[in-house]
């Protein structure tokens, strides 16, 4: 194993810099044919239930009242087609060795032959040093064994960091008053993804959607857009939640990390065609390339979700 100490340049790498590259890595999990396959195999009733299974086992066999809590921005109904049915489908303990055969399969396959074992230490010693009070999800992730190889390694490690930001982001989300379909439709007035996409990927009625606008309309947040309210909100959120995922990196060659994952996330980039044609997913080629948005995180970290 590599020796992981205190950074030595002057490099400053930014949390949404190496949030990029992690959560990239992370996407495998949901977005490759060999997870689908890996939850189809169980059988699961779609997509949707294998989702909510994987992510949701950590936490044991809860029912999805907790899970519609954690996870932030989904409708309680759409959690509920899934659960807790997906704990009859198979245990808890059965989702976590699927994800992980799915992503083994996954990056045996995008990413070869590649030396992961520098970055898997850098990565294990930034989320063994993630603050855990109120993260529920990194939490149970972090409390999971860690996988002997290095590209295992290295997602278990992504996937706690990337579920502590996310739980750091659901907190920004809930200090700003924002409930979970206003924090989509705030989202979608900055991104621009589409209501009716938005409303469908996550649960949510034309009226319940149209409800939550029209509540942030009242706040001065949207007119047919971001407002210059709405905007410093939204920045502030961003804000809360990259200074709660700093603390992680302070032992840790953070630039060190983002140079040897950059060209993994860039490969991944390219071959997996599930995150290239998925709208939720982050492009990580157009951001590290610097293309427009590059400089602000991706739909899912900024949804809570």
């Amino acid at each position: 194993m590599h020796l992981v100490g205190r950074p030595t340049n002057l490099v400053v790498m930014t949390p949404r810099d190496l949030w990029l590259r992690f959560e990239t890595y992370h996407d495998v999990t949901y977005f490759s044919p060999e997870s689908r396959a890996a939850t189809d195999a169980l059988g699961c009733k779609g997509g949707w239930m294998g989702y909510f299974g994987m992510r949701a086992a950590p936490l044991g066999a809860v029912p999805p009242e907790v899970v519609t809590a954690a996870f932030f921005t989904f409708h309680p109904r759409m959690v509920a087609r899934a659960l807790p049915d997906a704990w009859d489908v198979a245990t808890p303990a059965r989702y976590l060795e699927a994800r992980l055969e799915g992503v083994d399969g996954a990056l045996r396959r995008m990413l070869e032959s590649l030396d992961l074992a520098e970055a898997a230490d850098l990565a294990v010693a930034a989320a063994t040093a993630t603050p855990l009070a109120g993260r529920v999800l990194a939490a149970a992730n972090r409390a999971l064994p860690v996988p002997g190889e290095p590209h295992l390694a290295l997602w278990w490690a992504c996937t706690v960091l990337r579920e502590s930001r996310g739980d750091g982001h659901v907190a920004a989300l809930v200090a700003a008053g924002l409930g979970p379909c206003e924090a989509l439709v705030l989202f979608d007035a900055d991104k621009g993804l589409g209501a009716d996409y938005l409303r469908r990927a996550r649960g949510w009625t034309a009226d319940e959607w149209a409800a939550a606008e029209s509540a942030l309309r009242e706040r001065g947040l949207v007119d047919g857009g971001l407002t210059p309210a709405g905007r410093a909100l939204r920045d502030d959120v961003e804000r809360a939640t990259d200074d709660a995922a700093r603390d992680c990196w302070a032992e840790v060659d953070a630039a060190r990390f983002t140079g040897l994952m950059t060209p993994v996330a860039l490969r991944l980039g390219h071959l997996n065609e599930a995150m290239r044609t998925n709208p939720m997913a982050i492009d990580p080629v157009a951001q590290i390339a610097g293309q427009p948005d590059a400089d602000r995180p991706g739909p899912r970290a900024r949804m809570g979700t």
